[in-house]
């Protein structure tokens, strides 16, 4: 009996193993493809854990928040002035005459670039868009705005700002004067100087004469058609003559017309 059982746990050199059905205890054997496949699953997952307990990205970095005090600096705050002399990329101005209008405390007279008709059709594009509600398409500060009630602005046919160079008229409409708002975010800094030449055109036509007409452009002027002369009845000076009153009014308060 006991070598029979000896035989059982210890069976012959090349005998085959016991199955399931003989002992009941599961199979013998284990399919290694399973525990390979196994294995590298989980050092897959170590690598994943370890990986993302040692990353730090730029949500996870030491930083300040806004306004947050800090420790490190002598007046505790965290946010730090602009380095002296420093420029944000594409907005060097290193013509000062250009984007300011004034060669150090002087104003500058010139325009910076040469009057074309062109240019002038842009200026008068501009200036429609931003100064007619208060100064009027003609430039006389009688402006939208104005017709409904608001402060009079200043019309630019006034002997002062005739006078004015052309640098403080870009000043003014950089920065603003007085009632008026600087424009410096909503007009750019060539558009500036396009309104400046349109404002010298207004200027100009309002005290103009015929003298200021080009010799061989003075024929257009006659050859101009007036529309008051060609209105029927017109008298020589282009004016049409007075209409006569009707009867009624021209009799006494308080007795009424003859009738005819």
């Amino acid at each position: 009996m006991k070598s029979t059982t000896r035989e059982r746990l210890r069976p012959e050199r090349g005998a085959q193993s016991p199955r399931e059905s003989e002992w009941g205890w599961g199979p013998t054997s284990i399919n290694k493809s399973w525990l390979v496949a196994c294995s590298k699953l989980a050092v897959m997952v170590c690598l994943v854990v370890t990986a993302a307990g040692c990353r730090q990205d730029m949500h996870d970095q030491p930083k300040y928040r806004p306004l947050r005090a800090s420790a490190f600096f002598d007046n505790t705050s965290s946010a730090r002035p602009l380095v002296e002399g420093t420029i944000a990329r594409g907005t060097l101005q290193t013509d000062a005459a250009f984007f300011t209008g004034k060669n150090g405390a002087m104003l500058v007279n010139e325009l910076p670039f040469p009057v074309t008709q062109e240019v002038l059709d842009r200026g008068q594009q501009r200036f429609n868009i931003y100064c007619t509600p208060c100064h009027g398409r003609l430039g006389d500060g009688n402006g939208m705005v104005v017709q409904r009630g608001l402060r009079q602005a200043a019309s630019y046919h006034q002997d002062r700002l005739r006078q004015e160079k052309n640098g403080y008229f870009f000043d003014v409409i950089t920065n603003g004067f007085g009632a008026m708002q600087g424009y410096a975010e909503q007009i750019p800094v060539r558009d500036r100087w396009l309104i400046v030449a349109y404002v010298r055109t207004l200027q100009l036509a309002e005290h103009a004469s015929v003298n200021d007409v080009p010799a061989d452009r003075r024929g257009a002027l006659d050859a101009s058609p007036n529309p008051l002369a060609a209105a029927p009845g017109a008298n020589a000076t282009g004016q049409a003559p007075a209409t006569e009153k009707p009867a009624s009014a021209e009799a006494p308060a308080g007795k009424p017309a003859e009738k005819r």
